[in-house]
């Protein structure tokens, strides 16, 4: 008799069926990642609530730096559109891939070497080859041969200019003025001054778009219509 055993088929898996190997789904960058946060969360007081705040505060502090800043209005000079105490969004963007201020913007700029060691806000009137003269026969400041109807921005009893002025102004600069024209230090009071009252392009921080305090003034700052008008210089376009 054969009494040699049969060999049996032997179980294809060799672990209990209960004890399957659950796969890592977590890669090791992603696994870093949480070790890392886990590790500052650790060490700053308030855990992952000081963490959020302080991602914030950066995230705040980049936009403020880089896409719009807040600007309090120090003066009554751009009266009645914008009151001293106003708060506007500057958008710091407005004029760094190409497009360059337009007449009726109202821009804040830095005012070392021509107004003074602080940021102005004002209106720019004229642009890079503009001819600009105050005044016409009717009073009003004239851009390029056309006359520029200024009456929905200026303040209440004020003159375009008691100042006169007949200015070419250069290349790569603004002549700006400011709405409140009786209480304005603008381009016509530094005409005799280096760069002639003319603000430099690369000096302007960016365009003026919204009155955003109090919130009873909430405005969109529209450029007005009298400068659309305006032909462009001659010998350039747009």
């Amino acid at each position: 008799m054969d009494t040699e055993a049969q060999p049996t088929e032997r179980d294809r898996s060799s672990r209990p069926s209960g004890s399957e190997e659950i796969p890592d789904t977590q890669g090791p960058e992603e696994r870093s990642r949480s070790a890392l946060v886990s590790r500052i969360t650790e060490w700053l007081p308030g855990g992952r609530l000081s963490l959020g705040v302080l991602l914030c505060l950066l995230f705040l502090l980049l936009l403020n730096t880089f896409v719009v800043q807040p600007f309090q209005i120090p003066s009554g000079s751009m009266e009645n559109g914008l009151r001293i105490g106003d708060r506007v969004l500057v958008d710091k963007l407005a004029y760094r891939f190409g497009a360059p201020p337009q007449r009726g913007d109202v821009v804040v700029f830095d005012g070392t070497g021509y107004f003074g060691h602080a940021d102005y806000i004002k209106r720019v009137v004229g642009v890079g080859g503009d001819h600009v003269l105050c005044c016409d026969k009717e009073g009003r400041i004239e851009v390029n041969g056309r006359s520029v109807d200024e009456s929905t921005l200026l303040y209440p009893g004020d003159s375009p200019s008691s100042v006169s002025f007949d200015v070419d102004v250069p290349e790569g600069t603004l002549f700006v003025l400011g709405d409140h024209r009786s209480d304005s230090s603008d381009s016509r009071d530094h005409l005799g001054s280096p760069g002639g009252g003319m603000i430099p392009v690369g000096a302007v921080i960016g365009r003026a778009d919204w009155i955003v305090w109090p919130a009873g003034h909430l405005t969109r700052l529209e450029r007005p219509g009298g400068y659309a008008r305006v032909p462009a210089a001659e010998g350039t376009h747009g």
